[in-house]
C-alpha cells in the first residue's frame, strides 16, 4: 500500500461518462475490436488524469469499461441473459443457468492498466455476493438454475473471489466490495418486509467474509450504498441510521468501511464511534446529487463532525457513492470534478489544522 497523507481522498468508484464514452460501451460506435479497444484506454486515461488534477490521492478508473457496476459478474461467468430494461433501456442480467467461470482476470486487467498510468493509490471494485443475488436472480427465470436465492448468491463467491485474488496480484492498494443489500436494512420499512431481517443481513455479512477469508497483502473495504438507485431511477432512498446494522458492519473481516453521510437521513455520525478500533472509515462527505456541488466550508463541517468520533489517522475523505451507478447515466463529468475539487481543498485545509505530520 502506498503512503497515503493524514484524511486521503478518493471517489468510491464510478465517474460520470461523456456522451461518446457511453456510446462506446453500447457499441454505437462503428469501430473494430481493436479500436474500440485503444479508444476505451484513451477514455480511461482522461479519467486518471482529471482525478490527478483534482488531487486525489486514491483513485479508480472510473469503472468506464463496464457496462453495469453489477452486471460485470456476467464477464466473469456463463450463465447470465442479458436484456434491457423494457422502462429506461438500462441493462439487464438475469441468472438463468449454472455459473461457470470465464474471462477471468477481467477486472484484474483494468488494474493492470491504471497501474500503468498513475503514480496514485489505485482501488479496485466488485459487487457484493448478496447485491448480485437481491438484482440478478428472478424467481421465475432463474428457478431451473437456482430453485433459491441463496444457492446462487453462494455460487458467486469463488467466481468473485478467485477475481479478487488476480485483483490483490496485480498490485491494487484498495478491494472494495459495493453491497448496497447490506444498507437496506438501516430502512424500518425494508426491515419490515423481511420475516428476519438481521437473519437476512447476517447472510449478506457470511458472504462477504467467505469472498475475502484470509486475503492479505491489500486493504479490504466494503462501500455501503443507501441511494444509487435513487438519483439513476429516481427511487426512493433509504431512511435511517447504521445503528440497526451496527452489529453485522463490526462483524465485516474488512480494515475500511465506506459510508454516507452527506444524506440528512443517514442519521448521527456518534455511531462511528461504536465501530471497532481498528477499522477505517471512508467517510461520505460529499453529496452527489446532481445539480448540487457542496462548497469546501460544508464538506469541512462534515469531516470536523466525524473527527469527535474518529482520530484523523482513521479517516478518509470521499464521495457519499459513485457519480454514475450505471453506464447510461447522464451526469455532468465537470460538476463531478468541482466535487472533486472541493473536497481535496477541505482535506487541505484540514491537514494543515491538524498537529504533527501523522501519515500512513
Amino acid at each position: 500500500m502506498k503512503t497515503l497523507p493524514i484524511l486521503p481522498t478518493s471517489v468510491v468508484g464510478s465517474l460520470p461518462r461523456p456522451a461518446w464514452v457511453r456510446d462506446l460501451i453500447s457499441n454505437r460506435t462503428p469501430l473494430s475490436d481493436e479500436q474500440a479497444v485503444k479508444a476505451m484506454d484513451t477514455a480511461v486515461r482522461y479519467a486518471v488524469a482529471l482525478q490527478e488534477q483534482a488531487g486525489l490521492d486514491i483513485i479508480s478508473d472510473g469503472e468506464w469499461r463496464r457496462k453495469s457496476y453489477i452486471g460485470v459478474i456476467a464477464d466473469l461467468a456463463e450463465g447470465f441473459e442479458l436484456s434491457s430494461h423494457p422502462r429506461d433501456d438500462r441493462p439487464m442480467t438475469t441468472v438463468v443457468g449454472r455459473l461457470l467461470a470465464r474471462n477471468s482476470g477481467f477486472i484484474a486487467r483494468e488494474i493492470d492498466f491504471l497501474k500503468n498510468i498513475t503514480t496514485r493509490a489505485v482501488k479496485a471494485t466488485l459487487p457484493s455476493p448478496a447485491l448480485l443475488g437481491e438484482r440478478l436472480w428472478d424467481p421465475v427465470r432463474s428457478s431451473s438454475a437456482y430453485s433459491r436465492r441463496e444457492d446462487f448468491v453462494r455460487d458467486c463467491v469463488p467466481i468473485l473471489r478467485d477475481e479478487i485474488l488476480r485483483i490483490r496480484d496485480a498490485g491494487a492498494d484498495i478491494i472494495q466490495v459495493d453491497d448496497p443489500h447490506l444498507c437496506l436494512f438501516v430502512d424500518a420499512r425494508i426491515r419490515e418486509s423481511y420475516s428476519d431481517p438481521d437473519e437476512a443481513a447476517d447472510f449478506g455479512v457470511e458472504t462477504v467474509n467467505a469472498l475475502l477469508e484470509g486475503i492479505k497483502g491489500v486493504k479490504l473495504a466494503v462501500h455501503l450504498c443507501r441511494r444509487a438507485g435513487a438519483r439513476a431511477r429516481g427511487e426512493s432512498s433509504l431512511e435511517g441510521g447504521y445503528e440497526p446494522i451496527l452489529g453485522q458492519l463490526s462483524r465485516l473481516k474488512v480494515d475500511h468501511l465506506t459510508l454516507e453521510f452527506s444524506a440528512g437521513a443517514a442519521g448521527s455520525m456518534a455511531v462511528l464511534g461504536r465501530l471497532r478500533d481498528e477499522l477505517e472509515v471512508g467517510l461520505g462527505c460529499v453529496d452527489v446529487t446532481p445539480g448540487k456541488v457542496d462548497s469546501v466550508e460544508t464538506i469541512m463541517a462534515r469531516v470536523e463532525s466525524a473527527l469527535e468520533f474518529l482520530p484523523a489517522d482513521r479517516i478518509t475523505l470521499n464521495p457519499d457513492c459513485g457519480f454514475a451507478p450505471g453506464s447510461g447515466a447522464a451526469v455532468s463529468l465537470d460538476e463531478a470534478y468541482a466535487k472533486l475539487c472541493n473536497q481535496t481543498e477541505a482535506a487541505r485545509l484540514l491537514r494543515a489544522a491538524l498537529p504533527g505530520t501523522r501519515r500512513r
